[in-house]
């Protein structure tokens, strides 16, 4: 009949008519590839922002990222691996802190220090990310352990390396904690008249004693 579509020769199955078309499952071709991994991260950032790392699941990222859960295990592997791979991202500027020390003299890396990860927390852009980040791994011990092995891998360590004087490793962790609890307590807990004080005056108290860690005897 001439609304009845002929099955093919080789007695797969037909075409879908009418331009539907099946939702795509498993793998994308090799050129996809890049443009499916960054779209997934990028919907795996928006989850854990918005939701949390508890209240998100894979099949939530899969959903927003417009493919099939499949494919998130297949490029990121669990949910720890995901949330690491989309922290990493997010992250990515305070990375840079490490940098603080090397450019320019010993006597003023606290206040470099300082000044680059304040200034980390005060631009909106890359406050909001971190934000998630801070309240996943406070609530959760699993996005903690994560957080912890991310800042210790690639934040700590090279500070440390740096700091060429003994007891690095914990001079560098002093440092960093005089520097998180400042910022969470600001911006997280919002405690006043820490949470609306000029970032100079903040910058002027906090860089001697993260000066004292780092290079004091």
């Amino acid at each position: 009949m001439n609304g009845t579509p002929r099955p093919p020769a080789d007695g797969g199955t037909p075409p879908a008519g009418n331009g539907t078309t099946a939702r795509r499952r498993g793998r994308p071709p090799r050129a996809e590839s890049a443009d499916t991994r960054d779209r997934i991260l990028a919907a795996a950032r928006e989850e854990f922002s918005e939701r949390g790392y508890e209240k998100t699941s894979v099949r939530g990222i899969a959903k927003a990222a417009g493919v099939d859960s499949a494919l998130v295990h297949h490029y990121f592997g669990t949910k720890d691996q995901i949330f690491e791979a989309a922290i990493e991202v997010a992250f990515a500027p305070a990375l840079n802190a490490p940098n603080a020390l090397a450019d320019g003299p010993l006597d003023g890396v606290g206040e470099r220090l300082t000044r680059f990860i304040f200034g980390v927390w005060d631009n909106p852009t890359t406050r909001t990310p971190l934000l998630a980040i801070v309240r996943s791994a406070v609530n959760n011990e699993t996005a903690a352990a994560v957080f912890r092995r991310l800042v210790a891998a690639q934040l700590l360590r090279r500070v440390a390396a740096q700091v060429d004087l003994p007891d690095a490793e914990l001079r560098a962790e002093l440092a960093a904690a005089q520097l998180v609890g400042a910022a969470m307590m600001r911006y997280v807990i919002k405690l006043e008249p820490l949470a609306s004080a000029d970032l100079e005056q903040i910058i002027a108290r906090v860089a001697p004693v993260v000066q004292g860690h780092l290079t004091n005897p």
